[in-house]
């Protein structure tokens, strides 16, 4: 019997030629997508979103704006989640720090004064509300302001969501000038951002043929259509439309949120952005960054 005819192997590259031209093609292959992330910036406006290197980096090229957002945990009614104040102001002063283009948002501030413990009073008397001393709270705003400022800030913002504090926004920013005096840095609290949510809006709503009844001055129309307008997974709205009493017996105050909608809210939400950019820029006209110092180790 003839020996078995063998094939030849088929013509195979070295192993090590094999291995190498496999990294090379796998380079190829996420070569655009490394070359996409290293050459997208930190876009964020965001302080708690970029690492201390963007930030510092960003503060040297000119971002010496901060916005201190200012919410609270508070009771609006059976139909608005009780942070509605967080998201909102993080939501707006995002929009504001955009919109001036060298701004940072620090962390919300959501622990304020929102009334006394005991005996309950004002929101305290609701399920959920959380309350801190002013004393605790402005010390708290100096502390953060403070902050800011060792970090490079030189124009350091208070933006509060909430009426109940809007004092305690001016006592602090004044305190801080005072220390500030012969410094480069200032503290502002403008009080455009509030009266935007508050009389502005309510104006605006007027306009459209809403009366001061229904309009409300919390969690009733104008208040529910602005969460519409800015994170409606925290309205229920099965809740407004249920028959459920809806009156300051269940913290509804001045008016009623029965016709609120996302469509009337932005208007509220565009207003309190407009008047609180021209504010801050009118405040900080004609300042002049100082380069941030090199951090401590």
């Amino acid at each position: 019997m003839p020996a078995p005819r063998h094939r030849a192997p088929p013509h195979r590259l070295p192993k090590a030629l094999r291995i190498a031209l496999a990294g090379v093609l796998l380079a190829g292959a996420l070569a655009p997508v490394y070359a996409k992330e290293a050459a997208t910036p930190a876009a964020s406006v965001f302080l708690e979103e970029l690492t201390w290197t963007e930030l510092r980096d960003a503060v040297a090229q000119g971002k010496t704006t901060a916005l201190i957002p200012i919410g609270g945990t508070e009771q609006s009614g059976p139909a608005l989640a009780l942070g509605k104040h967080n998201a909102r102001v993080r939501l707006l002063s995002g929009r504001i720090a955009r919109e001036l283009g060298n701004a940072i948002v620090a962390p919300v501030i959501a622990y304020v004064p929102e009334g006394d413990i005991d005996p309950p009073s004002s929101h305290m008397r609701f399920a959920g509300t959380l309350t801190v001393p002013t004393g605790v709270f402005e010390a708290t705003l100096e502390a953060t302001a403070r902050s800011l400022r060792a970090h490079g800030f030189r124009d350091i913002v208070f933006l509060g969501d909430h009426g109940g504090y809007q004092r305690s926004l001016v006592r602090v920013a004044e305190r801080l000038n005072r220390a500030w005096a012969h410094d480069d840095t200032r503290a502002f609290a403008p009080a455009e951002y509030f009266h935007a949510a508050s009389e502005g809006f309510a104006q605006l709503l007027r306009e459209r043929g809403f009366a001061d009844s229904e309009i409300g001055t919390h969690a009733a129309l104008a208040d529910t259509s602005m969460q519409l307008a800015a994170e409606p997974a925290m309205v229920r709205s099965e809740v407004l439309h249920s028959g459920t009493r809806l009156d300051a017996s269940v913290g509804i105050y001045g008016g009623t949120p029965v016709h609120a909608s996302a469509e009337l809210g932005q208007l509220g939400l565009d207003e309190i952005v407009r008047q609180s950019v021209a504010a801050i820029r009118r405040d900080t006209a004609g300042r002049r960054p100082v380069p941030a110092a090199a951090p401590k180790h």
